[in-house]
């Protein structure tokens, strides 16, 4: 069942986003949040079916299916979410709606720094230098 308002598509009130050494851009919390809430929630475009994103670290993957052939881009800060393997958020992906929405999974303070799990994180090629940094090869969870 779906917990977005009917009256938006997009809601990123909670977040913003600022530039972190290291990192580029990234997501924070403008608010406390608490485990379980919403943070933010929007839709997703679909790129042309051509499109490989392998290579790109700026969309996402928009299926199950490994290797992923469905590749879109977001609305609302949900693209500048750094990966964590102690995420304080989960992305929940509606691929029939082409809309997703983010939760807390667990307290969040104001000013916090927001993380999720990179779906592809074990698989995709744009991540394979990250992969190496947090100690883990294609097809095997980091250590």
């Amino acid at each position: 069942m779906a917990t977005t308002s009917s009256a938006s598509l997009m809601d990123c009130s909670k977040v913003y986003l600022k530039n972190v050494e290291g990192k580029g851009a990234s997501t924070f919390s403008r608010v406390a949040i608490k485990e379980g809430d919403m943070v933010e929630y929007g839709i997703m475009r679909r790129l042309p079916k051509s499109f490989d994103g392998n290579e790109s670290e700026y969309v996402f993957c928009w299926s199950d299916d490994i290797p992923n052939t469905t590749w879109t881009f977001s609305s609302g800060c949900a693209a500048f979410y750094n990966t964590s393997l102690t995420p304080n958020t989960k992305m929940t992906r509606f691929y029939d709606e082409d809309r997703f929405e983010i939760h807390a999974t667990k307290d969040i303070e104001a000013e916090e720094e927001l993380t999720h799990r990179y779906k592809s994180l074990e698989w995709r090629e744009c991540w394979s230098d990250l992969r190496e940094a947090l100690g883990t090869g294609v097809g095997q969870e980091p250590k």
